[in-house]
């Protein structure tokens, strides 16, 4: 695997990553990461959104995310990428499976980033089971995937060596991580674009349960689980499969 390998993040709807993972995402692309979002749909509609002001959100958060100059001089990249499957339907298909898969030839993605397996949306539900599906189908040969929007080609067949799942559940679940990404110094970043999305998080007068405190009951979540690994602030993940350990240098003392 490449010393910086590229990543993809996959979400539902835009602002599904940047609620699970958005500082974990500001430092990897800081870290010299090529990393895209794939947004599965377009997040519309939603009560308070449309299509035009949630693409335009979905934009002021990747903005919000983007690594210093030092940083994309030394390859650090970040970019998001529509593939506009119907919101609020989301069907696990063959079709669905092989966009996704095309998506991983294209950027040549190494690690995937999806959803926990166990939420309360059905559209969390359809794109976990429609990332794992294209992670395999990805690496099959003499089958073409199709070309995503804005690319004229796609890469060779890959199989992406890890796959991690991000916390955005429906679910009142309490996380319980394998590993904790520490995300000191970027959980700013991460509040900033989850802010981007004001139809979602802004103050809703006559709601039971406003979406504002969301920005700050996620940095108080990010402090908590930075305080289990003894830094500032971290993001929790699950993973299936076992992560090699070859020194206990740098774990927390």
């Amino acid at each position: 695997m490449p010393t910086k390998p590229n990543v993809l993040v996959i979400g539902p709807h835009p602002d599904d990553q940047e609620i699970g993972m958005g500082g974990t995402i500001a430092a990897l692309a800081e870290q010299g990461h090529n990393v895209l979002l794939l947004d599965m749909t377009d997040g519309s509609p939603t009560p308070f959104g449309d299509r035009a002001s949630r693409l335009i959100e979905a934009q002021a958060a990747l903005a919000a995310l983007q690594p210093s100059a030092e940083a994309q001089a030394r390859g650090g990249k970040l970019s998001r990428l529509l593939l506009d499957l119907p919101n609020r339907t989301v069907q696990h298909s063959i079709e669905a499976r092989h966009k996704v898969a095309g998506v991983i030839r294209a950027h040549q993605a190494h690690i995937l980033f999806m959803p926990y397996p166990q939420d309360a949306h059905p559209d969390h539900l359809a794109v976990t089971r429609i990332a794992e599906d294209a992670r395999f189908d990805a690496k099959l040969t003499k089958i073409d995937m199709p070309v995503p929007p804005g690319h004229t080609s796609i890469g060779p067949p890959i199989y992406p060596a890890w796959v991690f799942y991000y916390y955005c559940s429906h679910l009142r679940q309490v996380p319980s991580p394998h590993f904790l990404f520490d995300t000191t110094g970027f959980s700013d970043k991460k509040i900033a674009s989850v802010l981007a999305y004001a139809s979602q998080f802004g103050p809703r007068p006559g709601l039971a349960k406003p979406n504002a405190d969301l920005p700050s009951l996620l940095a108080a979540e990010d402090r908590y689980m930075g305080s289990r690994i003894r830094t500032q602030t971290a993001e929790p993940f699950w993973t299936r499969e076992p992560m090699g350990v070859t020194s206990f240098g740098a774990l927390p003392g």
